[in-house]
C-alpha cells in the first residue's frame, strides 16, 4: 500500500523559513504528478505547489500566486522524498500542509484540485506568528 509521511512542520516567526519533507513508500515517481496542499482552520484545502515527473525523470514545477517566489517544490528520486522549501513565511501561511501523489497526468489539468489526487499524507502543521 502506498504511504506518504510528512515531516518538518513547526512554528516560526514571520520572515522565517521551514522545509517540509514527504517520504513516499511503495510508489515510483515516474510519469506522475505530486503536489503540496494546505488547509487553514475553517477554509478549504488549497494547492500551493506541484511537480510533474516525466518517464525520463524530467520535471516541471508549478506554484500558485499566493506562494510564488517564496515556496519551492523539489524531489529526490533516490530517497523517494519530495520537499517544500518555504521562505519569507507570513502569518497567512499558517495551515496544515499535506502532500499528495498520483495526480493528473503531467500535472496538465487540475493539478491543484483535491479530487485529482489518489494518495495523501497525514499532514504537517505550520504555524507562523507575527
Amino acid at each position: 500500500q502506498v504511504r506518504l509521511v510528512e515531516s518538518g512542520g513547526g512554528s516560526v516567526q514571520a520572515g522565517g523559513s521551514l522545509t517540509l519533507s514527504c517520504t513516499v513508500s511503495r510508489y515510483t515517481f515516474s510519469s506522475t504528478c505530486m503536489a503540496w496542499f494546505r488547509q487553514a482552520p475553517g477554509k478549504e484545502r488549497e494547492g500551493v505547489a506541484a511537480i510533474a515527473i516525466g518517464s525520463d525523470r524530467t520535471s516541471y514545477r508549478y506554484t500558485t500566486d499566493a506562494v510564488k517566489g517564496r515556496f519551492t517544490i523539489s524531489l529526490d528520486n533516490a530517497k523517494n522524498t519530495a520537499y517544500l522549501q518555504m521562505t519569507n513565511l507570513k502569518p497567512e501561511d499558517t495551515a496544515m500542509y499535506y502532500c499528495a501523489v498520483d495526480g493528473p497526468w503531467h500535472c496538465s489539468q487540475g493539478r491543484f484540485v483535491v479530487d485529482q489526487y489518489v494518495y495523501w499524507g497525514q499532514g504537517a502543521q505550520v504555524t507562523v506568528s507575527s
